[in-house]
């Protein structure tokens, strides 16, 4: 049976086909080898589950091994310290049973005595002595009940045991694994009982992990060397992968979900080309799927990140990152660091929310004007006619906002370029950010459509220099992008001039000042 791409729970490498992830699994293999205990905190579908499934397989050859989840796991259970002991020692037998049943009967033998944290400490430490190897603990899901005292004080427990195994007083689990998107040793219970305060960030014995879980191109690459090979076909998987990064910026799920669109389609099977990543991010932008539904109820339930992402997405302001300022939004996964400034993490989460936001402004009359033929009159034969594009934008532009000043075009502009392209390419292709061109107010706008890319680039004016430093700019962007042809549309609130084609370092560029 040949394998498949998936997005559902755990991958396994007899079965999927999967980024090669050993190297990360091994640098966690080294932290474990030194006794420490770390956290990996991760957005939702960045792996973990995989990762913490591959990592297990690997200690088993030295360790035991209880690999449990706090999904799905009642309230009942945190409720209570007698219900948190016996319902934790349950789940950590249940967790082998099917692998180890004389260890699994073993933990629940000492479950009917486990009421309190003493005596699950005393399990903990009797285990230890009279095993014949070390035990490795893994928690999936771990921050389900993060936020309960019972949980704080689990945590705390193990925090001590690990205190005092360093000075020679007890015996632990050789190492604690903890997963889940939130990292557990910034998290605080808000205790007001003086003589509880010891609980407050009771896991600051763990380690920083600074692993990188994103894939990269070649690892992208290689996976789709696998795959070509399996069903005997011919592509660029270099290509293909480098496109595929581009948009997802190596986020998992999303790599993982464009391969599984362009496998399983049924009109234009296995379309391993520019235009089959096009239809499959349009195909992912268009459904509903638990991460973009994420994504959109955490800037719908916070005003703070919304504020932050319409500034970075409407007004191209540069942000300085700053994890505690921004945590909430790093955490879920919609920012990320880039070259020491706040970005959106991909392309695709960046469309998304362009999508969603502009859906909320009052952009829908946008295009009754200047558009009486329709939008049919920019495309035909599967092409899209950029030229009439821009020169109707400009028309319109003119018509609507002639008399606005700099200040409105820096903060509309791009909300009103996006609002007016966006149901023209709707049917057939999809936009996206170029996110590395958005410093100095400019911005990189790339229309894919069909099997063609149209790269357009947006910017204020702000005299003759800075418009040849954007063309060479442009150029250089259309080097990267592999395009012979470009679009430039500068915001001049004024200034006269006719659109015109212009040829910058070997490339054409047809320049629109609206």
């Amino acid at each position: 049976m040949k394998k498949k791409f998936n997005i559902t729970g755990l991958c396994i490498p007899e079965k999927h086909y999967m980024v090669d992830i050993s190297d990360r699994v091994n640098e966690m293999l080294e932290m474990i080898e030194d006794e420490e205990y770390f956290t990996i905190n991760r957005p939702r579908q960045y792996g973990k589950t995989t990762t913490l499934s591959l990592l297990a397989k690997k200690l088993k050859e030295k360790y035991y091994v209880i690999g449990t989840s706090f999904e799905g796991a009642s309230d009942k259970m945190f409720s209570s310290e007698e219900d948190f002991c016996g319902s934790i020692l349950n789940k950590f037998a249940d967790s082998l049973v099917l692998i180890d049943k004389e260890f699994s009967d073993i933990l629940r033998e000492y479950q009917k005595s486990s009421k309190t944290f003493d005596s699950l400490s005393n399990v903990i430490r009797e285990l230890i002595i009279h095993l014949d190897k070390e035990i490795v603990l893994l928690i999936d899901e771990v921050d389900k009940d993060s936020n309960s005292r019972t949980f704080f004080k689990f945590l705390g427990l193990l925090r001590n045991k690990y205190l005092a195994r360093a000075e020679g007083k007890d015996k632990t689990f050789k190492s604690v694994i903890l997963a889940g998107v939130h990292d557990i040793k910034n998290l605080k219970l808000d205790i007001r009982d003086i003589n509880d305060a010891r609980l407050n960030s009771p896991w600051n014995i763990a380690m920083d992990f600074d692993i990188d879980m994103s894939f990269k191109a070649k690892e992208i690459s290689k996976m789709l060397d696998q795959y070509k090979s399996d069903y005997h076909l011919n592509f660029d998987t270099e290509d293909i992968a480098q496109e595929i990064y581009r948009l997802t910026n190596g986020y998992p799920y999303l790599v993982s979900r464009i391969c599984m669109l362009i496998d399983s389609d049924k009109e234009e099977k296995k379309n391993w080309t520019l235009s089959g990543i096009g239809k499959a991010a349009k195909r992912m932008l268009n459904e509903r799927n638990a991460l973009f539904d994420d994504v959109i109820k955490n800037i719908k339930n916070n005003h703070q990140i919304e504020a932050v992402v319409r500034g970075l997405l409407f007004e191209g302001n540069p942000i300085s990152y700053n994890h505690y300022t921004y945590e909430e939004g790093i955490i879920y996964g919609i920012f990320v660091e880039r070259e020491g400034k706040l970005a959106i993490h991909n392309a695709l989460f960046e469309t998304s929310l362009y999508n969603y936001l502009l859906e909320q402004q009052n952009v829908r009359n946008l295009l009754t004007s200047g558009m009486s033929d329709g939008i049919n009159q920019f495309t035909e034969s599967g092409s899209l006619d950029m030229v009439l594009l821009l020169s109707k934008f400009r028309e319109f532009m003119r018509q609507e906002y002639r008399e606005q000043d700099g200040d409105f075009y820096e903060a509309n502009g791009r909300l009103i370029f996006l609002s007016f392209i966006r149901p023209i390419i709707n049917g057939t292709g999809f936009y996206f950010i170029e996110a590395q061109t958005r410093q100095n107010k400019r911005m990189d706008v790339v229309v894919v459509y069909g099997n063609r890319k149209y790269v357009i680039e947006l910017k204020l004016w702000r005299g003759s220099q800075y418009e040849q430093d954007g063309f060479l700019q442009l150029a250089d962007y259309l080097n990267i992008q592999k395009q012979h042809e470009g679009y430039m549309l500068t915001f001049g609130f004024g200034k006269e001039q006719e659109p015109e084609w212009i040829t910058v370092s070997g490339k054409k560029v047809f320049n629109v000042i609206v």
